[in-house]
C-alpha cells in the first residue's frame, strides 16, 4: 500500500510542476515579447492570486525595471521579493489584510497615464485576496456575503457572477483602474472549462453577468433575504450607461487540464496506464464521490491503472467541523469502499496545497481507510456529518501536506487500480 501512495503522491507532484507559475510566464515572455513602450511610457506590474509572487519574479527576470509592482498572494507564500512590494490577504474569507491589498491595488494603478503599460498576472485565490467593496458597500458587507456563498454550495462561477457586482476591481474592475493605460493580463486557471471571466472572479475581462443575474440566481436559491441589506441595494441599483469597459489582451498561461495531461504522462512512464476520466469533476462532493466509487467498482484493468480527475466540487455546509472540498471527497471514497479489496489508493488534493481552512493539501485514502477512524476512538460517520473530514483523515493518517506550492490550477484526483484488486 504504501508504494501506491508514494505513485499517487508522485503523480499528485507531477500536476503541480506543469501548473509552475514562474516557468508559464517565463515561455510566454520568451514566445510572445510584450509591446515597446512610447516614449516616456512606463512599466507597471500587478498580480494577484495565489501564484502571484512567482508569476511576479518572472516577470521581473524578463522586464526593465517596473515604475511599479506589486504582488497579492496568500500568507503561506508571502516572501521578501526584490523589485516588487509583496502583501499578503486572506483566504477563503476576505478580512482588513484583503481590503489592504485592494486599497493598495487601486493606489498603484492611479498613477498610470496613457503611454504606461501594464501587465496583469492573475492566478486563483484573487477573489477573496483582493477586495475593494463598490460603493456603498463595507468590507463586513462582503464577508458576510461571501461566507454564505461559500457555505451555500453554488458552483464557483455561480459564486463569482455575485462576488463580480460586489467589487471595484473584479468583473474588469482592475481595467477600468488602470485606464486609459493599456493592460496586457496572463492567467492561470483554477477554473474548470477555463473562462476567464471566473478567474479570481475576472479583474481583466468582462463580467459573467449583471446585477441582475446576480440578484436572480440568489433568489433562486433562496439566498438573497439572507444577504447584508446594503448587498441586496446594490444588486438592486440600475447600471450605470456610462460604464464602457476597456479592453485587455487576456492570455492562459496554464490550466487544470494541462496539469492532468502531466499526471497522464507520468503515469505512463512510470508504468501505468493513464486514463483521464473527467476534465470537469463539479458540483457536489457527495455525487462526486459516487461517480469516483463507481468507476473503482467497474474498474476491469488488464495493467496498473491511473484513472484521472480534475476539477473543483462543492460542499454543503452541514456542521461545524474542519476539512475542504478534496478531504470530505476523500473521506466519501473511504466510507464508500470500506472494507473492498486492498489493490487502490484513491488521492484528492488542492493543486494550491491547501484545502479549506486547513494545513493539508488533500488526502489519500484506501480501503482501511475507514476502519482506521473507527479504530482510534472516533465515530467517522458522526465526523463526515459535521464537515469535520479534517479530523477523521488525521486520525487515520491519510492527510497529505505539501504546504503552499505558489500555484492554484484547481483540484485533481488519481485513482490508482491493480489488475489484482477483486481477486481474494
Amino acid at each position: 500500500m504504501s508504494r501506491l501512495r508514494e505513485t499517487a503522491m508522485a503523480l499528485f507532484q507531477a500536476a503541480i510542476a506543469a501548473a509552475d507559475p514562474h516557468a508559464a510566464v517565463k515561455r510566454q515572455l520568451d514566445a510572445r515579447p510584450l509591446p515597446a513602450l512610447p516614449t516616456n511610457g512606463r512599466q507597471f506590474v500587478v498580480a494577484v492570486g495565489k501564484a502571484a509572487v512567482p508569476m511576479t519574479r518572472a516577470a521581473l527576470e524578463h522586464l526593465p525595471k517596473p515604475a511599479g509592482a506589486l504582488a497579492v498572494t496568500n500568507p503561506e507564500n508571502l516572501c521578501d521579493l526584490p523589485g516588487a512590494k509583496v502583501i499578503a490577504g486572506a483566504h477563503p474569507i476576505p478580512d482588513e489584510s484583503s481590503a489592504a491589498a485592494g486599497h493598495a491595488v487601486l493606489e498603484l494603478l492611479a498613477q498610470t497615464k496613457a503611454e504606461d503599460q501594464v501587465l496583469a498576472l492573475i492566478s486563483g485565490g484573487g477573489s477573496a485576496l483582493m477586495v475593494a467593496p463598490r460603493a456603498g458597500l463595507s468590507l463586513q458587507d462582503k464577508s458576510a456575503a461571501n461566507a454564505l456563498l461559500l457555505a451555500s454550495g453554488l458552483e464557483i462561477t455561480e459564486m463569482n457572477l455575485v462576488r463580480q457586482q460586489l467589487s471595484a476591481l473584479k468583473g474588469g474592475g482592475l481595467l477600468r483602474a488602470a485606464a486609459p493605460a493599456p493592460v496586457h493580463a496572463f492567467l492561470l486557471s483554477d477554473v474548470i472549462g477555463d473562462d476567464l471571466r471566473a478567474i479570481a472572479s475576472g479583474p481583466t475581462v468582462a463580467p459573467l453577468g449583471t446585477a441582475t443575474d446576480a440578484r436572480n440566481l440568489l433568489q433562486d436559491k433562496n439566498l438573497f433575504s439572507l444577504m447584508p441589506d446594503a448587498v441586496q441595494t446594490c444588486l438592486k441599483a440600475a447600471p450605470s450607461p456610462d460604464d464602457v469597459l476597456p479592453e485587455a489582451q487576456n492570455t492562459l498561461i496554464g490550466s487544470n487540464k494541462q496539469s492532468l495531461l502531466a499526471m497522464q504522462k507520468s503515469a505512463e512512464a512510470a508504468g501505468w496506464a493513464g486514463v483521464i476520466v473527467d476534465d470537469a469533476l463539479i458540483g457536489d462532493v457527495e455525487n462526486a464521490a459516487q461517480k469516483i466509487a463507481t468507476s473503482l467498482k467497474e474498474a476491469k484493468v488488464d495493467r496498473p491503472t491511473a484513472l484521472l480527475f480534475g476539477g473543483e466540487t462543492t460542499v454543503r455546509l452541514r456542521g461545524d467541523g474542519r476539512g475542504g472540498r478534496n478531504q470530505e471527497l476523500a473521506l466519501h471514497i473511504a466510507r464508500l469502499c470500506d472494507g473492498t479489496s486492498s489493490d487502490w489508493v484513491f488521492l484528492s488534493g488542492g493543486t494550491d496545497g491547501r484545502d479549506g481552512p486547513t494545513d493539508a493539501a488533500g488526502a489519500a485514502v484506501d480501503a482501511e481507510s475507514w476502519s482506521r477512524i473507527s479504530q482510534s476512538g472516533e465515530d467517522p460517520e458522526a465526523l463526515l456529518n459535521n464537515n469535520d473530514s479534517y479530523r477523521a483523515l488525521d486520525a487515520a493518517g491519510d492527510l497529505i501536506r505539501t504546504g503552499g506550492t505558489g500555484t492554484n490550477v484547481a483540484d485533481v484526483q488519481v485513482l490508482l487500480v491493480k489488475p489484482n484488486m477483486w481477486k481474494t
